[in-house]
């Protein structure tokens, strides 16, 4: 079975697409520390009303708006959580983010493909392979590690990680078109965090419009920040084997680790960089291991055909 020209051209798209969404991703820290000094709630809701109104926008312009009104009872209910998960994960990285702990927030993306594995087994019933118990039983280490070597859990970590593994099972099962989806779900966040800039605003607490025109014009393109990523995963996602997303989403905390060392000089205390260390031999294993099946039923659907 051969690769057409169109195909090839897909997947060339498709990688563009994916290397697009997983560096923008990977350089938010620098985005998101030009908003100080407003806190992290305060971004949080400027984030999703923004990004809500431009998804609104996107929406009208391609003839999608009356997949709204479609939506099914389950998928509102589906969508409602996957929103409530999607907003803990932004409020824990901008936190992250402003307060100097970046690199907490890239070991966090680095567990998430890992914190996937587990789900798996636990939401879907999925089944270990050998090479994923092991790469799990490093993952475990490495965070027991952390904690004993820091005095503490790695909590900013964790949550990251599991907020948005957790989204990413919901998502999984959710059937609805991204555009969509991501619609829904910052629409439903949308009333409290509108709530909240108006209590801010009246108790002399907002800092939207307090520090020039430059910072508001920031805060509002928080919208446009967030979602370009998120439709160049979505068209990623279209073109790309799920082997190849996986392997690119690494990116990511890449990026943001660098940013943490070199910009931001976060300190790395040898607990730290062994437990690194451990996550990404983990991260390794979990990869080839993936790579090498992938390759496996590549080769018998030839060998079929």
């Amino acid at each position: 079975m051969s690769t057409g020209p169109h195909d090839a051209r897909r997947q060339r798209s498709g990688l563009l697409y994916g290397l697009g969404a997983y560096c923008l991703w990977g350089v938010f820290p620098a985005y998101f520390s030009l908003l100080a000094p407003a806190g992290a709630p305060e971004i949080l809701a400027h984030r999703v009303v923004w990004t809500f109104v431009l998804l609104l926008g996107l929406l009208a312009v391609v003839g999608r708006l009356g997949d709204l009104s479609s939506i099914d009872r389950r998928t509102w209910v589906l969508l409602t959580l996957a929103s409530a998960l999607i907003s803990t994960n932004w409020l824990i990285y901008i936190w992250a983010v402003n307060s100097g702990q970046v690199v907490d927030a890239a070991l966090g993306y680095f567990i998430t493909p890992l914190v996937n594995v587990v789900l798996g087994v636990v939401m879907f019933g999925e089944r270990l392979k050998r090479l994923q118990k092991v790469a799990v039983t490093l993952a475990v280490a490495a965070v027991v590690i952390l904690t004993t070597g820091l005095g503490r859990p790695p909590l900013i970590a964790i949550g990251l990680a599991l907020s948005f593994g957790l989204y990413g099972a919901v998502k999984k099962i959710v059937p609805t078109d991204p555009r969509v989806s991501v619609a829904v779900e910052t629409a439903v966040a949308a009333p409290f965090a509108i709530g909240y800039l108006i209590l801010i605003q009246f108790t002399g607490d907002a800092d939207f419009v307090n520090h020039g025109a430059a910072h508001t014009v920031l805060m509002v393109l928080c919208g446009l920040v967030t979602a370009i990523p998120l439709l160049c995963f979505a068209a990623a996602a279209q073109r790309l084997p799920l082997v190849t997303l996986g392997l690119l989403q690494y990116l990511t905390p890449s990026l943001q680790l660098v940013w943490g060392l070199l910009v931001d000089h976060e300190p790395m205390v040898p607990a730290r960089w062994l437990g690194f260390a451990l996550i990404w031999v983990a991260l390794a294993i979990s990869s080839g291991d993936a790579l090498s099946r992938s390759y496996r039923g590549r080769t018998g659907t030839l060998q079929a055909s």
